[in-house]
């Protein structure tokens, strides 16, 4: 199976690595067109900040190819949220390929010292339905680090609940994304990278 791992200025992208390496799985990790769109899978995952990222794809023309490839595609973290319409984080016009906004996690007033802001942690996911899911997985824990969130809606393929209900998975056509990161959410992360493959 050839696995590809989109290469762009945004961290995390050898952790993904290293987690199919333990499935048995060897990605390649490059930025080049033909190769990306020559993979069985392709993995966008990220963390970094939305605007310069944006900037950066756009440069590459990676705005244009991503909504564009035909295979399954897992975005992870930052990898959801720019596969969204929009992000307050910079004011940001993103890909387009869900319908859901991306927003900042706001606590309630007086509240600010419990519900912390970046989400960090374990926490569950909810309301499955999606290829990447199987039952088994319903209220299990995974490891969230972020300070925005995608909104619920018609993509939402998985809830989580930090300050308010908030998009913890979203799945389109092809398209497949995580807020978390499954790579590092142990046996259930592995379990979900399973099934992406599996698709």
């Amino acid at each position: 199976m050839n696995i590809v791992i989109i290469k762009y200025n945004a961290g995390n992208i050898e952790s993904v690595s290293n987690a199919l390496l333990r499935l048995g799985v060897s990605a390649q990790i490059t930025g080049d067109h033909e190769k990306i769109k020559a993979a069985d899978k392709v993995i966008f995952p990220g963390v970094g900040e939305a605007s310069t990222t944006m900037a950066y794809l756009r440069k590459e023309g990676l705005d244009v190819l991503i909504p564009q490839l035909k295979q399954p595609v897992l975005g992870i973290c930052l990898g959801l949220q720019l596969m969204c319409t929009h992000s307050e984080e910079g004011d940001t016009p993103c890909l387009g390929i869900f319908e859901e906004k991306v927003r900042r996690f706001v606590p309630d007033p007086g509240m600010e010292f419990v519900t912390k802001v970046p989400h960090m942690g374990w926490n569950t996911i909810t309301k499955l339905k999606s290829a990447i899911f199987d039952p088994s997985l319903e209220n299990q824990y995974v490891y969230f680090v972020h300070s925005y969130y995608a909104t619920v809606g018609e993509h939402t393929a998985a809830l989580g609940d930090y300050i308010n209900p908030f998009s913890a998975a979203l799945h389109r056509d092809n398209f497949y994304a995580t807020q978390f990161h499954p790579e590092k959410s142990g046996t259930v992360g592995s379990k979900i990278l399973e099934n992406f493959l599996r698709i």
